[in-house]
């Protein structure tokens, strides 16, 4: 990102650990984001609704309204991207506040250049959003929604109806994780039931399909025990990469 352009990015922080507040601030500052700071949930909804910030990063545990709930509140009617940020042991409130809206999360401790990473991404999917598109490409994939294709490298993918809607969920959703339970509820109705054992099925038939190495994935990668994201991974880091291919 340019510094014209990240001038006009404001992010809102919001943690009640000041340390992380400061650490977090420095860190977008000196990539010329704007920032503001929140330093309880309460504070948080009352600056989102006053700053419009284009991106809010939000930790998930703190004392009275908290992360989860400020999340939930929020997308009663706030439409630009919740990153979360979370402790080791909240996976389950990690796998709610994705269920009720943010759109991606770190755990602590993470690393800054994954951080300002995610927040790229967060940030090219929203202006992204802006309109809707009939056709995605990501490297060398391209996903054309209005003529239900797939191509790799300009050769067509054949997916089944089921695979295709998944596959295009994610990669609407590009570099977010995105939870079963959510693509469950696309692809299948809220009334879905168990089919999580069925999505794994598809998402292997999916990757032997789509992916050059289908047991070191490139595209579609499981996060453990929420959900998969996709996103692309050069072919010569695939092995490296911290997220489970398994799944």
């Amino acid at each position: 990102m340019d510094d014209a352009s990240a001038k006009a990015v404001k992010i809102l922080i919001v943690d009640d650990d000041d340390s992380i507040l400061r650490t977090i601030q420095a860190l977008l500052e000196r990539e010329r984001y704007r920032t503001i700071l929140a330093r309880g949930g309460a504070e948080a909804l009352e600056m989102v609704r006053d700053e419009l910030p284009q991106l809010v990063i939000l930790d998930l545990s703190m004392p009275g309204i908290t992360g989860l709930d400020v999340c939930r509140e929020l997308r009663t009617w706030y439409q630009a991207p919740i990153l979360v940020l979370s402790g080791y042991s909240e996976e389950q409130l990690v796998i709610q506040a994705l269920d009720v809206g943010a759109d991606d999360y770190l755990t602590k401790p993470f690393r800054s250049q994954e951080l300002l990473a995610r927040i790229r991404a967060l940030l090219r999917r929203a202006a992204r959003y802006e309109e809707p598109q009939p056709k995605i490409t990501e490297g060398d994939l391209v996903v054309d929604f209005s003529g239900r294709r797939v191509l790799r490298a300009g050769n067509d993918i054949e997916l089944t109806r089921t695979e295709f809607e998944i596959l295009a969920h994610l990669v609407r959703n590009s570099g977010a994780v995105v939870t079963l339970e959510a693509i469950l509820d696309h692809v299948w109705g809220p009334h879905h039931g168990d089919y999580t054992q069925t999505l794994r099925v598809h998402i292997g038939h999916i990757r032997k399909k789509l992916e050059p190495a289908p047991a070191e994935p490139r595209f579609l990668l499981t996060v453990p025990g929420v959900g998969y994201r996709f996103q692309i991974r050069p072919a010569e880091s695939s092995g490296q990469a911290t997220a489970s291919t398994a799944g």
